[in-house]
């Protein structure tokens, strides 16, 4: 493949700047896929950052890739040149521990090997989305339904099945009443997958700010956390609370709002331990548990149930030379709900 050009952090916390780097080539089981958009998301800046600890740099971040397949290996059956394709979160995991067997290659015990900020099996850097190409095994490659814009299909690969997963996994359905706490990135997908399942959504939001925009989004009904009684009010009212939210919170507090064997689903990720309570759980033996993104299967199948049911993310296109500008918007929750980089704005040559 030769040398990409892409944005990347040189180091922790600097703010992206423009950056050349080598592709490995195409193999036989490979797709050389240009990238048209890339979501971006909270983690990315977490890790360029290196908020979580262990960040690798030069990284190039970006795991909310949509493109073009322009070179297939010879030995490719999955996809087509010219297919609209996407790549999440992982590019290869080992295949043959029970997870990865499984169809759950999330959980691969040996780890996932991500699509950025992470060493391939030959130890190399993997480079992200925020870039021109991206060269990736055809068995973890995804197909865009036709019937999805290609800028709101982007999030889906990271914000859309970290939510649909769960919901999923947990029978979330017709007759559910579900708590989504918190309306980013992930909440807003999280109303979005809850009204479609069938479920009657609730949002909680720590202000009525965003109150129009979840009623919007197709939520029933609306709570403001910081207003007084709110808790009090809705109780043991819920069957399943997912829990978006990545700052501190009171867990709780909004444990309280599951009923009897109410299950708390965390997909939000604070950079600090949380406080909980024993007894907000022993005493309706309610369950709290988290999730991680999808596997490969379970992502195509999201896909797949987005192009029936016309569900994309909520974003604002952006060229990549505003990429520092909406690091810092998300920390303010400035965008409505997910930004997303038209890659074309990507020079070919230095800028």
């Amino acid at each position: 493949m030769g040398s990409t050009k892409g944005y990347a952090a040189l180091q922790a916390g600097a703010t992206l700047e423009p950056f050349s780097f080598d592709r490995r080539p195409v193999g036989s089981n490979d797709v050389l896929i240009k990238i048209d958009y890339c979501g971006v998301c909270h983690s990315d800046i977490h890790q360029a950052r290196d908020e979580w600890g262990g960040s690798i740099f030069p990284m190039v971040p970006g795991h909310e890739i949509v493109g073009t397949v322009t070179i297939v290996g010879k030995d490719v059956r999955k996809v087509r040149q010219g297919e609209r394709v996407g790549v999440g979160c992982f590019v290869d995991s080992c295949r043959t521990c029970p997870a990865c067997t499984q169809g759950v290659e999330q959980y691969c015990e040996p780890g996932m090997i991500p699509t950025y900020n992470g060493l391939d099996k030959n130890g190399h850097p993997t480079y992200g989305g925020y870039s021109h190409h991206i060269v990736v095994n055809e068995q973890y490659v995804l197909k865009i339904p036709e019937t999805l814009s290609m800028e709101g299909a982007a999030p889906l690969l990271c914000a859309g099945i970290t939510t649909y997963s769960p919901l999923r996994q947990w029978g979330v359905g017709k007759g559910h009443k579900l708590g989504v706490v918190g309306l980013g990135g992930l909440g807003h997908m999280a109303v979005k997958f809850g009204k479609a399942l069938g479920a009657e959504v609730t949002v909680f939001s720590r202000t009525d700010q965003k109150r129009v925009e979840a009623e919007r989004l197709g939520a029933t009904a609306f709570a403001a956390t910081s207003q007084e009684g709110t808790f009090r009010r809705l109780a043991a009212q819920f069957d399943f609370v997912i829990d978006t939210v990545s700052g501190q919170h009171d867990y709780n507090a909004h444990l309280e709002l599951l009923k009897t064997d109410g299950t708390y689903i965390l997909v939000g990720a604070p950079s600090e331990p949380i406080a909980l309570g024993a007894f907000q759980l022993i005493m309706r033996r309610r369950r709290l548990v988290g999730s991680l993104v999808g596997g490969i299967r379970e992502t195509q199948d999201m896909l797949n149930f987005c192009g029936e049911h016309g569900i994309t993310s909520d974003v604002e296109v952006i060229p990549i030379q505003q990429i520092n500008e909406a690091y810092e918007r998300v920390l303010r929750g400035n965008v409505r709900f997910r930004f997303v980089i038209d890659m074309a704005s990507l020079p070919d040559t230095p800028e």
